[in-house]
């Protein structure tokens, strides 16, 4: 490996059975192989089998955060056993330069009739600390879980969240090199997680490479540079965080879309009955410089224009645009008689929809358009979230959106009179 390259994946495999009996079937059958001098066939899939992890290949360099994003079943946690050395691939290789730290689930590593105190000593020992420098770092430990009231009592007895205080404390606390974190700091209450991410950008900042395992977006945005998307078991995307969730989060919608019309037994294009006489031809987002585009910071300028068609004269024409995310609607645009539009379409045309300011929670939303009659809002076309819009993190700006602000200065004779009138008062 590269001088400064801590972990190296080369084309990672690994596969497990649907049946146990297979499972264990085929376990004895590869001893034996082995035993014999043959080469077993763990590289291959056999009858029941299936590929969890397939052909990934990645490396982090030191000091770098990755994030590791994908549905449930993509192999997320796979690959970190693997990365842990819990588990061999079946195919490929990693190398991993360093001591390991990890938190991947929920009370690993301990022994339920021990208790908190001896609990320390065994995780602390697994992860590569003498007896003597646990001894010496015990009480910080303790203090950073939060358990003292418990630290003598068997962690059979422990909650989740006790479970997870404990089990982070230990791992960073054995000043890793490589640091795993698997969605189990979900389990936490919010005071810990802060506390928690504020120790992996201390470790961050001591050039620690960490690999974190969230669900939260915003999270992976907001802690990593690096995301790697698996989806079913494959590399389906890598590099910058932000191009990489939006590329994951657009996939979950469109997904979840197809998902609701086979349920439905609907075709793409979903509506209720329609009153006739016209139809949508078109939909392109554009910029605040009129350029079409399908990415937008929170906060920009955004403009729909909707193109449509007119096969006979509609009287009262209304226009509508609705924005979703994860199946809830979060913004909707809705043509009225104050809006400057025609009072009757006929044959073609466009209108267009113009929102200064994006202020929505970075995420992909699923777009709809409607043409309707004002009359009952009659529809005339009706297409249900079958566009797509991205709305990334503005720079400078970290959270779910960018309010409008601005910083100025403030004169220093001016601030210490406003200082003095405040204390007069």
């Amino acid at each position: 490996m590269e001088g400064d390259t801590v972990i190296k994946a080369e084309h990672v495999s690994k596969k497990y059975s649907r049946f146990l009996k297979k499972s264990m079937l085929y376990g004895i059958e590869d001893i034996g192989r082995n035993l014999l001098g043959m080469r077993s066939r763990s590289g291959v899939l056999r009858p029941g089998e299936f590929w969890s992890v397939d052909d990934v290949s990645f490396e982090v360099k030191r000091g770098e955060t990755l994030g590791l994003i994908g549905p449930n079943g993509s192999g997320k946690t796979t690959l970190l056993k693997m990365l842990n050395g819990i588990f061999w691939p079946d195919r490929g290789r990693i190398m991993v330069r360093g001591r390991v730290g990890a938190l991947i689930a929920v009370g690993a590593g301990f022994h339920p009739l021990l208790t908190g105190r001896e609990n320390i000593y065994v995780n602390g020992a697994i992860l590569g600390m003498g007896r003597r420098e646990i001894g010496r770092k015990f009480d910080s430990i303790v203090e950073f879980a939060a358990i003292g009231d418990f630290l003598d009592t068997p962690v059979k007895h422990y909650s989740s969240g006790m479970f997870v205080r404990l089990g982070f404390s230990v791992a960073v606390h054995c000043e890793p090199d490589v640091l795993l974190v698997d969605e189990v700091l979900a389990v936490g209450d919010t005071g810990f997680q802060s506390k928690c991410y504020r120790r992996i950008a201390e470790l961050m900042e001591k050039g620690v490479v960490i690999i974190l395992v969230a669900h939260n977006m915003e999270t992976i945005r907001h802690m990593c540079r690096k995301a790697l998307f698996l989806w079913k078991g494959q590399v389906r995307d890598m590099g910058d965080s932000d191009g990489v969730v939006l590329h994951y989060l657009r996939l979950l919608q469109e997904e979840q879309i197809r998902k609701a019309q086979a349920e439905k037994g609907e075709q793409s294009r979903t509506a209720p009955e329609r009153g006739g006489g016209g139809r949508i031809t078109g939909i392109e987002f554009l910029d605040g410089q009129g350029n079409r585009a399908d990415a937008f910071a929170t906060g920009s300028p955004l403009r729909v224009r909707m193109e449509y068609e007119a096969s006979g004269e509609i009287e009262h024409p209304v226009f509508a645009i609705h924005l979703y995310a994860g199946g809830a609607l979060y913004a909707s645009f809705i043509s009225d008689s104050r809006s400057p539009l025609p009072e009757r379409l006929q044959g073609r045309g466009a209108v267009e929809l113009s929102i200064p300011q994006l202020h929505l929670p970075a995420g992909v939303y699923a777009v709809s358009a409607v043409l309707s009659r004002e009359v009952e809002y009659n529809h005339i076309d009706w297409h249900n979230q079958e566009y797509f819009l991205q709305v990334g993190r503005k720079e400078n700006s970290i959270g779910l959106v960018a309010l409008p602000h601005r910083w100025s200065p403030v004169a220093a004779q001016a601030a210490l009179k406003a200082k003095r009138t405040g204390e007069a008062g």
